[in-house]
């Protein structure tokens, strides 16, 4: 585990051949050829999920490395190829060496000095125009071992989107941690989210999960009465044109039929290649939940009316628990857990209009949000983007993906983080910080809870937004512009 310059990474080599090293005992659930790439891993050629983790106290590197020893090169896409030549891609395990994966960073000196938090940053940005060895399990993990204002060093880690969906990968990294209070339990999660996985932890290998936030509502039982069942049919008849409606919009983007007027915000082509920035903000968890329950509404921060889109990845499948991750990386096997890409589509629109009350732009997201939770969107362009895969090839599809994404202005997603303080192999976490890159979009916005905080996080093209935090002012300004709404609000409700 040597020092490294931020030049470290070599180009990719030429595609693999199948005959690759594997460690002794780590066969897992593949079969001798490897195991096949899903169709949306294939589409992922150069997407990359990069995480951000302030550390509270200095690195103790042996600790660190004993650690990720036993979690992540035991789990099987950590510990597997990505081998494209042959008739079909596959991962195919292999040895892992350590020292290929972990880089400790040497930079300079009187920068970080200087301004260590735009060291940081800018280290970051480099990364998004650095091309990873394929060779290898497609992760790295970045040691910036020097002192910022919210931590006192931080990893950065690289992952391949083939590799995983976002709520994956999060819940794989949150499997490697513990909680503060209790070294040897994992962290607790949020109730809502801790049910969920509870119940999916039930019968790993069923088919079972907990009802997903959008779709119909169950059918009332035959006893309520015929205006309780006619209701709910009429539910599924607005469904069903809720659906078509999305799905012929998604197909006319996916298409180019339709495209977002140009705006400061869009992309120019080629922006997938260009470096991008991640800048950061933390934020009051408890101020948006505030908002949330006063207004009785799911807090999606946006703004509304000059229409522009935002396309939201929905992971289709059931997130693993944190339980199931471990046992799964102890054992160097799938164990029957399903892993890997398994994403839909949601196409939001956002619209920019000026309102004199704050409050105004949270009902109108509200109202936003409530339709598409009305729809399947999701689970049809899914099953469109398999659909096109299997009957037409992965360029057709990967090329209708690549329109889709560049008709559009925004690239959103948000993760829920731990309710309690954790700790990454002994190490105190200060924050959370995940983003990707790769996509054609020139903005793309991320929220992640922890504790009683919520990070947002910016990935931005650095020549097009000369100073993305100010863009971040903007939005702490805004939610304590609603934040003072609302409790004016309460209190003239409390008064009257």
């Amino acid at each position: 585990m040597g020092a490294h310059g931020a030049s470290l990474l070599p180009p990719p080599p030429p595609a693999l051949s199948i005959h690759t090293p594997r460690r002794a005992g780590a066969i897992g659930d593949a079969d001798a050829d490897g195991e096949p790439l899903s169709p949306t891993a294939r589409m992922f050629h150069d997407f990359y999920i990069v995480a951000v983790i302030g550390l509270g106290t200095p690195i103790d590197f042996e600790p660190a490395r004993a650690g990720l020893e036993v979690t992540l090169v035991r789990h099987p896409r950590f510990s597997s190829i990505r081998v494209m030549d042959g008739p079909e891609p596959r991962w195919v395990r292999t040895a892992v060496n350590l020292d290929d994966h972990i880089i400790v960073l040497d930079l300079d000196r009187a920068a970080i000095a200087a301004d260590p938090d735009r060291a940081l940053e800018d280290y970051v940005a480099s990364l998004s125009t650095l091309p990873m060895d394929q060779s290898r399990p497609l992760w790295e993990l970045h040691v910036l071992d020097f002192p910022t204002s919210e931590a006192a060093p931080a990893v950065v880690l690289r992952v391949h989107h083939a590799l995983g969906d976002g709520a994956s990968l999060v819940s794989l990294l949150l499997a490697c941690t513990r909680s503060a209070a209790d070294p040897k339990v994992p962290p607790a999660m949020p109730s809502a989210f801790a049910a969920a996985a509870a119940a999916a932890q039930e019968a790993p290998g069923a088919r079972r999960r907990a009802r997903p936030m959008y779709g119909a509502a169950p059918r009332p039982a035959w006893s309520a009465g015929a205006m309780a069942l006619a209701a709910w049919a009429l539910s599924c008849a607005v469904l069903a044109w809720h659906t078509a409606v999305d799905v012929a919009r998604f197909v006319a983007m996916a298409l180019g039929l339709v495209r977002d007027p140009p705006t400061v915000f869009a992309g120019v082509k080629g922006v997938e290649f260009r470096r991008k920035r991640f800048v950061m903000r933390t934020l009051s968890l408890h101020d948006v939940k505030l908002i949330k329950h006063a207004l009785g509404c799911v807090m999606a921060m946006t703004n509304r009316r000059t229409c522009f889109r935002s396309v939201l990845f929905v992971n289709l499948r059931p997130t693993p628990g944190i339980q199931q991750l471990a046992k799964m990386m102890e054992s160097g096997k799938h164990n029957d857990l399903k892993w890997g890409n398994r994403l839909g589509y949601i196409v939001l629109p956002f619209e920019i209009v000026k309102h004199d009350d704050p409050l105004d732009y949270v009902r109108d997201a509200k109202k936003t949000v409530d339709r598409k939770k009305h729809s399947f969107e999701a689970i049809a362009t899914h099953l469109i983007a398999e659909t096109v895969t299997k009957f037409f090839g992965i360029e057709v599809s990967t090329g209708l993906f690549h329109r889709m994404i560049s008709s559009t202005t925004v690239l959103f997603s948000n993760m829920i983080g731990p309710a309690e303080p954790i700790e990454f192999y002994g190490h105190p976490v200060a924050y959370i910080a995940p983003s990707n890159f790769g996509h054609p979009s020139a903005l793309t916005m991320h929220w992640q809870s922890y504790m009683d905080t919520i990070k947002i996080i910016l990935a931005v093209d650095d020549a097009q937004f000369l100073d993305a935090h100010d863009l971040l002012d903007d939005f702490a300004k805004s939610l304590e512009r609603i934040r003072n709404a609302t409790l004016t609000t309460f209190k003239a409700q409390v008064k009257s």
